[in-house]
């Protein structure tokens, strides 16, 4: 696959994986969802949900190390500021990186794959979905599956 079609395949997601409403009752549900494919596909990784600095779901499985927490904090904020995906923000960046021109704080920041907006419709990116522990683009599709999945099941 092009860097081109990556890029298209990534926005493509970011239009249509958008939620009609989005409270802590649909984190928790959104959050179990992955957790539960995670935990029978034997994946050692974190998943997060949160505001900015409000954690709206947090669930760490067998497997998942200390190093996941930075992780999500990292990955979290990127799509928080930007409000895309690290996946695709990682796509753009590649031939300038943000992290080793000074722009963006590596100990803040981190562009690797595995966090997407919850993108509501007609308010915008409200919060960050992270998962961490597989390889990069692993985490993502695990996350976008989870979203999509998540939105048949409600009718979005």
């Amino acid at each position: 696959m092009t860097v081109s079609q990556r890029l298209a395949e990534l926005r493509q997601q970011e239009e249509e994986l958008v939620f009609a409403r989005f409270d802590n009752h649909d984190a928790w549900r959104l959050g179990s969802l992955i957790a539960d494919h995670a935990i029978s596909s034997g994946f050692g990784v974190a998943i997060d949900i949160r505001r900015h600095n409000l954690v709206l779901f947090r669930c760490v499985l067998p497997g998942a190390t200390a190093d996941q927490e930075e992780w999500i904090r990292r990955k979290s904020a990127s799509v928080l500021r930007f409000e895309r995906s690290t996946a695709l923000l990682s796509e753009q960046f590649t031939d300038f990186d943000p992290l080793q021109r000074g722009w963006l704080a590596p100990e803040d920041y981190t562009l690797a794959s595995g966090s997407f907006p919850i993108r509501v419709r007609g308010a915008g990116v409200i919060a960050a979905i992270t998962v961490s522990g597989l390889a990069s683009d692993e985490d993502h599709q695990l996350v976008v599956e989870g979203i999509r999945k998540y939105l048949k099941t409600v009718g979005a």
